[in-house]
């Protein structure tokens, strides 16, 4: 994650992100099958958080490929390298690095891969072009990213529509584009790189009431920086997760639609 990473740093987090994680692993699994990343490969994790999609690369390169990590979260960093050296993928390191502030370290890679990255970055094209510059002739940069511009139940309800509202002033308060996954074609170009060869679209059917808990800890976790930067009244916030409470509660069944989660790659050649 990026030096300003707006969510909470915290064990609560942390464990959001691997839920979060988990909730994508085929979506990002299925497009490393469709790149053919293949054993032996070396690979780039940038802003690898909990190291989950790590582990999927590590699976598929095998011992005699590599997978680096880099996070700005020391302890996150090491936290998931531990956990991916516990299952025996030693070939996978993490380093504790900001992302854009200089050159990508020990590249070129076969796969420069950044999912959920540019959502928090201010200075996203600038990111991409640091990215696109580690990655080795006849490799690809991979790039996933959200775009919760769909996020809401069926129907629509006024509690949806507020949590949506409150979600919007929170993270554009603390920099993050919430649209980032729809505008990937368009940051490719203004980095530099030309069209994407390929784009792909991910999504997922939740129901009110258990998507509820996920929905308030993404409020939860960006609600202290929204606060600090006076974006977000604290009860305003409290309010609209009691009317989500409310509304999960008579319609647990509603259906959820999240984030939908955009992919789009290029072959550097």
């Amino acid at each position: 994650m990026p030096e300003n990473y707006g969510m909470r740093r915290t064990p609560e987090e942390y464990e959001r992100l691997r839920a979060q994680a988990r909730i994508w692993e085929d979506a990002t699994g299925r497009l490393l099958g469709r790149l053919g990343l293949a054993e032996g490969a070396s690979c780039l994790d940038a802003g690898c958080g909990p190291g989950e999609a790590m582990r999927l690369m590590a699976e598929r390169v095998g011992p005699s490929g590599s997978v680096t990590g880099l996070d700005s979260d020391a302890a996150l960093g090491a936290s998931a390298q531990d956990m991916l050296h516990g299952l025996g993928h030693t070939q996978c390191r993490v380093r504790s690095y900001e992302i854009g502030a200089e050159p990508i370290p020990d590249g070129p890679y076969d796969l420069v891969f950044a999912r959920l990255l540019l959502f928090h970055l201010p200075h996203r094209a600038q990111v991409l072009a640091r990215l696109w510059d580690a990655v080795a002739p006849g490799g690809y940069l991979l790039v996933q990213d959200y775009d919760l511009g769909v996020v809401g139940s069926v129907p629509p309800s006024p509690a949806s529509d507020d949590v949506n509202a409150l979600l919007a002033d929170a993270f554009g308060a603390i920099g993050c584009d919430i649209r980032t996954g729809a505008k990937l074609g368009s940051l490719f170009a203004e980095a530099g790189i030309g069209a994407p060869d390929g784009s792909d679209i991910a999504g997922t059917l939740s129901a009110l009431g258990p998507g509820r808990a996920m929905l308030e800890g993404v409020v939860r976790g960006v609600l202290p920086a929204a606060v600090a930067r006076g974006a977000v009244d604290p009860a305003r916030a409290e309010a609209v997760l009691a009317r989500v409470a409310q509304e999960a509660d008579a319609h647990p069944d509603r259906p959820l639609l999240p984030p939908l989660l955009i992919g789009t790659w290029k072959r550097k050649k």
